[in-house]
């Protein structure tokens, strides 16, 4: 991740993107889009978030889906008659290899949904051809491939949002203003938990063939050659260092991003962490099934929490951040906000706030209007833009680069300065892919 003075610099960065004026590629030339015109959209990687983004998007009267891409057959067929049923207009376009619909002249806006190791090429390639792009969480998949994508996307001035859509749900920004109002006092700890119960072990299972109609070596793409099992394909992908980065960088985004944004903090002085599969230590996952980081800024910690297969999380819920201040402790989820007033001998320092229960039409769906609207003024300052995704991302990364190596590290924003966590900057990519040159 960047020094708190690079990431002001370029979220800086955001407004020269205001003078500018949308354009559309069409055979006579180009023309620009209105605040009336038809938004158009290619969704890639159609089987998990990829579809409930995109059916977020058809939500909106202005957008209109015209290609998909996926390199399996049957989600391919069967996200093209889900698509028509909820945008009212078949898709015309369905394609295996995403780098055609990238070339789609007609496509506006690139939804990039799938696995974490695609990201990079697919946002850069989309930032390049001249669209804008709602790029899945976490942004990249190594510390590199977040600065080459936000390199893209400024020098293309590109609107991309991430999906990191609790930057667009009201009772979190709430929550950050009580907590920046300094009522809790003095804040020591912010705890960040995700206890995911609904995310069993997965049992070790033999390779065997590739389905039919699937493109595997497609599907690879960047990351090292293996044979097929099911339990890194689809879903379960995020267990695998190959493709993505366990439970850390697939919640960790989302919870961590809030940590620092109510802090108002950027880099941390040092990471350490531990943990391991200790809840399933025979299963075929790679990444820990529980894992404790501690991230160390002046005069407070982050401290990272995370465990599958259980539900047992702090303050009786399953995930959120407790803000722990000296007069108490406000605590936050997806479900809503509360203070909890501090004890000392008996006596409370605050007044308990009660729960205030999350409202509004959805964070998805408000995060989708606030890309859509950025797109039509040319603001790339999106609530989740492509600095502030790739922030957090970096950050999530640090936490299993000190787990991977087991040491207490320091970051300068380039470099730990240790040659073992220094190697997990960068991901080694498969031929003939290669990591963008930006």
């Amino acid at each position: 991740m960047t020094t708190r003075r690079e990431f002001i610099q370029q979220v800086g960065l955001l407004g020269a993107g205001l003078a500018f004026q949308p354009f559309r590629v069409k055979a006579g030339g180009l023309h620009s889009v209105g605040a009336n015109d038809k938004i158009r959209v290619g969704l890639i990687g159609c089987n998990g978030m990829g579809y409930d983004d995109l059916k977020a998007f058809l939500k909106n009267p202005e957008v209109e889906c015209v290609a998909l891409a996926d390199i399996d057959q049957s989600v391919l067929d069967r996200r093209a008659a889900d698509a028509e049923k909820k945008g009212g207009k078949k898709v015309t376009h369905l394609y295996k290899d995403w780098r055609r619909l990238i070339d789609h002249k007609d496509i506006d806006v690139v939804i990039v949904g799938t696995p974490d190791h695609w990201h990079c090429l697919q946002t850069v390639a989309a930032c390049q051809s001249g669209k804008d792009v709602y790029c899945e969480k976490p942004l990249g998949n190594s510390i590199e491939e977040c600065n080459i994508m936000v390199r893209a996307a400024q020098k293309y001035n590109r609107v991309v949002q991430v999906g990191q859509w609790q930057r667009s749900d009201p009772h979190w920004q709430d929550a950050v203003a009580f907590i920046r109002s300094g009522k809790l006092g003095k804040i020591r700890t912010v705890r960040v938990f995700s206890y995911q119960g609904w995310c069993p072990s997965i049992p070790v299972k033999p390779d065997e063939p590739v389905p039919e109609g699937v493109d595997y070596d497609m599907w690879l793409g960047p990351a090292p050659k293996r044979p097929f099992n099911r339990n890194r394909f689809h879903f379960t992908f995020r267990w695998f260092w190959d493709y993505a980065g366990g439970l850390m960088t697939d919640w960790g985004v989302h919870l961590l991003d809030y940590a620092l944004y109510g802090m108002d903090v950027t880099a941390p002085k040092s990471i350490m962490a531990a943990g391991g599969k200790f809840g399933y230590p025979d299963d075929a996952c790679e990444t820990p099934d529980l894992l404790q980081t501690i991230y160390t800024f002046d005069g407070f910690t982050v401290l990272w929490d995370h465990a599958i297969g259980i539900d047992d999380g702090a303050y009786g819920r399953t995930h959120g951040l407790g803000f722990v201040g000296e007069n108490g402790t406000l605590v936050v989820d997806r479900g809503g906000w509360e203070v909890i007033p501090e004890k000392v001998n008996k006596k409370e320092r605050m007044e308990a706030v009660p729960l205030n229960k999350s409202y509004g039409e959805g964070g998805l769906n408000l995060h989708v209007k606030n890309h859509l609207e950025c797109i039509k003024s040319r603001n790339r300052n999106c609530n989740a833009s492509i600095e502030i995704g790739a922030h957090i991302a970096k950050f999530s990364q640090l936490g299993n680069i000190a787990y991977r190596t087991g040491k207490k590290l320091t970051w300068d924003g380039k470099s730990f300065h240790d040659k073992e966590a220094d190697k997990y900057l960068t991901k080694v990519y498969r031929s003939p892919w290669a990591l963008p040159k930006i």
